[in-house]
């Protein structure tokens, strides 16, 4: 994949206002401050696209980028610890569902998840959810570069294994540091495009 051109195109709370070209979307889910802003720009070869926060619960709308003017990534809000109202919660978790469940162009999602951190139960509820309604998914395992490459086999164990993931499931060790994994996961971005 070859990023020429991306551009935010809108922040979006409903389907009302969700662009309605009809073109292919994949969609970014994980725990808040799991680094979905930095996998994006590092995957689109852009330093501040999507915007980054050391401050948990920044995300609160759905954050449309327009990629090579033929498709969208789609970062969610993150969930988790977020230090927000339960009120708010509750309406990022319905816009969330809203949007995983009925947008027609959603190709698949790339499930982010902290390798540092052994899975939450947001983490697992995610993954499961994704996988009752059928939507392709790839696991990718943000800030491999926090801990040394020999540390990776048992915290990817760890991971497969609370997340009861599936043997054919594909998963990539990415660093926004290092660049690590962006070539496989553009490689599945485009095969679902």
């Amino acid at each position: 994949m070859i990023i020429k051109t991306s551009e935010f195109i809108i922040s979006a709370v409903s389907k009302k206002q969700y662009p309605q070209e009809g073109l292919p979307e994949i969609a970014l889910a994980g725990r808040s401050n799991v680094g979905k802003s930095s996998l994006i720009n590092k995957v689109i070869n852009r330093k501040n696209l999507a915007r980054t926060s050391g401050k948990p619960g920044k995300t609160q709308t759905l954050n449309f980028y327009l990629i090579n003017g033929n498709f969208h990534f789609v970062d969610l809000p993150g969930y988790g610890f977020a230090k927000v109202a339960a009120s708010i919660k509750e309406q990022w978790s319905k816009f969330i569902e809203e949007y995983l469940s009925q947008r027609d162009v959603l190709k698949g999602v790339i499930h982010i998840i902290d390798i540092r951190h052994i899975p939450t139960n947001d983490d697992i509820i995610m993954y499961d959810w994704l996988q009752h309604f059928g939507i392709p998914t790839l696991v990718a395992v943000t800030k491999g570069d926090k801990i040394s490459r020999g540390q990776y086999p048992k915290h990817l164990k760890e991971i497969k294994e609370r997340m009861k993931l599936p043997k054919d499931q594909p998963i990539v060790v990415f660093s926004a540091v290092s660049g690590e994994g962006v070539a496989e996961i553009q490689s599945w971005v485009d095969e679902r495009i």
